[in-house]
């Protein structure tokens, strides 16, 4: 069950929102984790039992860290740190990794490998990191132990971002989970971000996701460099309104339960640098791997060098993380050789390029890399990035032509989308509206605007659905995190 299909959209979450709202308050926390476990259970029953582990493991840890202290053994507090790290991080590898780690040795000597052929469950890369966060925090004594089991439970399965992100850290909503209010207007905010959230993902994403599709299995003899670069494109914009998408409707979704989510997104398109890029891109990953592996290794500390081998470390992790092939490990070392060639020198050079070239330049290499990140096979990859740079093929034929000129227009749909410029538009647009109504009528006008916007939302949400229903292309970028 992910939240574009019409079993969460007509089904689950309208019984989830009725029996939250008529569940006494001190009962709402355990309402969600049974709510949130079932959500899980749907769409990978086998699993749920590992998520239930890493749940009570990490409760754990931090009560035995706290007795520890309570009996005069700090000391001892890092060998618990250390235990809940091998095992979580076990987990995630055992699952994630061994296939690839047993077909890559088959590769390097000619060995036939039995793989595993494990599934992966769903969201553990994302619920790992955020029991992490746990552990490592009470270990540093920056939040409080948690001694209710069920609020803990309720922390790492809550269902909004449990699939998809973002990753929520314990210390991002630990006064929430007991404290959290909410009024009309902040559920609002909500229902309209889950729209919008659901529009980016049904109408955008996987309406150029589609071309992506078509394009990437094209014949080598069929492709042209000009197909080449719009597939890559394609898939630049279709994995940003998907992930951001799912963000927007997670962090909706917080909102209806009261919850205050960090933003996973900024505009990651209009960035200047690669540098700046990775400040506006899947936020809540970089803050996570800056707080417990860049700054714990010495950050910037410890001199140059080591700060190189810091960043060498963390992009390598950061792109083993997003799934176990090869392209990834590639595509997080190709970030870290941009990042270290802007941190030496480039960015001071760059300050006086023209604006529009600072943004070509990050656009060329976000592009490149994201075609990188889209092709799991390594021969493949080859040869697609040979196709994109011209070698042994044309410059364009029929086919890209067609596919240009049938979606050119939506490419500049989705390119305003990711601007800030709609936004604002909408923004100044919508006040001039409740200006003239509040002119025309003082006491209706506020009313009367609102309305308006519920039926855009309407409007939108019915779109959206409508194409669900129509079972069009609805693929789920996310399984293998």
């Amino acid at each position: 069950m992910v939240f574009s299909s019409m079993v969460f959209l007509c089904g689950f979450l309208p019984a989830v929102l009725i029996g939250y709202a008529i569940c006494p308050a001190k009962y709402r926390n355990f309402f969600l984790f049974v709510a949130s476990l079932f959500f899980y259970a749907w769409g990978e029953p086998r699993y749920i039992v590992i998520m239930l582990f890493s749940t009570v493991f990490d409760f754990c840890n931090g009560l035995l860290m706290e007795y520890l202290d309570r009996k005069g053994r700090p000391q001892y507090r890092k060998w618990v740190l250390v235990l809940s790290v091998v095992i979580n991080i076990g987990i995630l590898c055992f699952f994630k990794y061994t296939d690839f780690v047993l077909q890559s040795i088959s590769q390097l000597t000619g060995n036939p490998a039995h793989l595993l052929k494990l599934a992966l469950p769903i969201g553990i890369s994302f619920y790992t990191f955020q029991t992490l966060s746990y552990t490592i925090d009470v270990y540093r004594r920056e939040v409080e132990v948690q001694h209710n089991i069920i609020d803990f439970g309720m922390y790492v399965c809550l269902f909004p971002q449990l699939i998809a992100g973002p990753i929520v850290r314990y210390s991002d909503i630990q006064d929430q989970i007991k404290g959290r209010k909410g009024n009309w207007e902040e559920r609002f905010y909500g229902v309209q971000r889950f729209i919008l959230g659901l529009a980016k993902k049904v109408l955008l994403a996987n309406q150029i996701g589609a071309l992506w599709n078509q394009i990437s299995v094209l014949q080598h003899g069929d492709m042209s460099m000009a197909s080449a670069w719009l597939g890559a494109i394609a898939y630049t914009f279709q994995i940003y309104f998907d992930f951001s998408g799912y963000s927007d409707m997670a962090i909706g979704l917080g909102y209806l339960f009261g919850f205050r989510f960090p933003e996973n997104f900024n505009y990651p398109y209009i960035s200047q640098s690669i540098t700046e890029f990775w400040r506006r891109w899947h936020i809540t990953l970089s803050t996570w791997f800056r707080e417990y592996v860049y700054i714990p290794l010495g950050g910037n500390r410890k001199g140059m060098i080591r700060q190189i081998f810091n960043l060498l470390v963390v992009w390598f992790l950061t792109g083993l993380w997003h799934g176990a092939g090869w392209n990834f490990i590639l595509w997080g070392l190709y970030f870290f050789v941009l990042l270290l060639v802007e941190k030496l020198f480039l960015l001071r050079e760059m300050e006086r390029w023209p604006e529009i070239f600072r943004h070509l330049y990050a656009l060329f290499f976000i592009v490149v890399g994201w075609a990188v990140f889209a092709c799991d096979d390594m021969n493949r990859l080859l040869t697609y990035l040979g196709t994109m740079f011209g070698v042994d093929t044309v410059a364009g034929n029929k086919i890209s032509l067609y596919y240009w000129s049938t979606y050119g227009l939506f490419l500049i749909i989705l390119l305003l989308g990711s601007l800030k410029l709609p936004k604002k538009a909408a923004d100044r647009l919508y006040d001039r509206l409740q200006q003239k109504l509040l002119a025309v009528s003082p006491v209706w006008g506020d009313s009367i605007a609102f309305v308006i916007r519920l039926v855009w939302l309407a409007m939108l949400l019915l779109v959206s659905v409508a194409l669900l229903v129509s079972g069009s292309y609805n693929p789920f970028l996310y399984f293998r995190f």
